[in-house]
């Protein structure tokens, strides 16, 4: 019995081996391994892109598009206390203060929420922005604002109210009702040419600032703020002014450079003043 199970074995190997004698195609013999080969590539690809995609998800964190003040103007926003009237946790005044806009203060409690800013010192405010997302707040969008102002809570008085339907992105507070603001300003803002002249805009002076948000889209009861930034003038700011070319006459040339080669006075270049000073080279700021 046993040379009989060993015998069954030797042939079973020696079929084994003679398969591989068999004549078949080489299309049919190269089919599997292209099938293999483009499931690796497409195994390949779909690594690449879920891993291209949580680096999409890495570096997609949305921080404020406008993080810089505008030109002439400083911001004041660290000057002072902030505080709502409620929020969720987590979603505080921390948030609202960051720099990154996908975080924002939920409130977490009946209408109007309120958002009051109180200054250490008395400030003028020359502008002032807010950062609304409706595409992925929805119903918890603000969709009426009031914007108050004033020396305490007992004597704030209304300087503008602002109404939304699908706000997205940065918003500029309405400071007509504070004053008048020339038209040459307005039309050097539109053309984007030249910088808007702070010193002729109105300044409102307060200690309190107080954002009063009254409804939102759809009826929502809570609310989703993601920022709020005031400024001041910057009296450090030098106006960008081309300076006059010199006349070619030679009394007004005399006082120009000569080259010693050509005893030819040396052409003189004029471009305008770009350069801002920094931080630590200005006066201290007290606060």
């Amino acid at each position: 019995m046993a040379n009989r199970h060993h015998g069954s074995a030797r042939n079973q190997r020696v079929a084994v081996v003679d398969m591989t004698d068999i004549d078949i195609p080489s299309d049919e013999l190269d089919l599997p391994a292209q099938e293999t080969a483009e499931v690796v590539e497409e195994e390949e690809v779909d690594d690449d892109g879920e891993a291209d995609e949580e680096d999409d998800g890495q570096d997609g964190i949305d921080f404020d598009d406008a993080p810089f003040p505008p030109p002439g103007l400083k911001e004041i926003s660290s000057l002072a206390s902030w505080t709502v009237s409620t929020a969720k946790p987590g979603n505080g005044v921390a948030a609202l203060r960051s720099p990154d806009t996908s975080l924002y203060w939920q409130s977490d409690g009946p209408q109007p929420h309120l958002l009051s800013i109180h200054f250490f010192k008395l400030v003028s405010i020359v502008h002032m922005r807010i950062f609304l997302d409706f595409v992925n707040d929805e119903s918890y969008t603000p969709t009426k604002i009031q914007f108050l102002a004033g020396m305490g809570v007992h004597d704030i008085q209304q300087f503008a109210e602002m109404s939304f339907e699908q706000p997205t992105g940065w918003i500029d507070v309405d400071f007509s009702e504070v004053g008048p603001i020339e038209d040459d300003d307005e039309n050097n803002s539109d053309e984007g040419l030249k910088e808007v002249d702070w010193s002729k805009r109105p300044a409102l002076r307060a200690f309190l600032v107080q954002v009063r948000i009254l409804e939102n889209h759809q009826n929502g009861k809570d609310t989703h703020l993601r920022a709020v930034q005031l400024f001041a003038r910057d009296e450090m700011h030098q106006v960008r002014r081309v300076a006059p070319v010199l006349s070619k006459t030679p009394k007004q040339n005399l006082k120009a450079p000569v080259s010693k080669a050509t005893s030819k006075p040396l052409p003189v270049h004029t471009e305008p003043n770009n350069i801002k000073l920094a931080s630590w080279m200005m006066e201290p700021d007290l606060r």
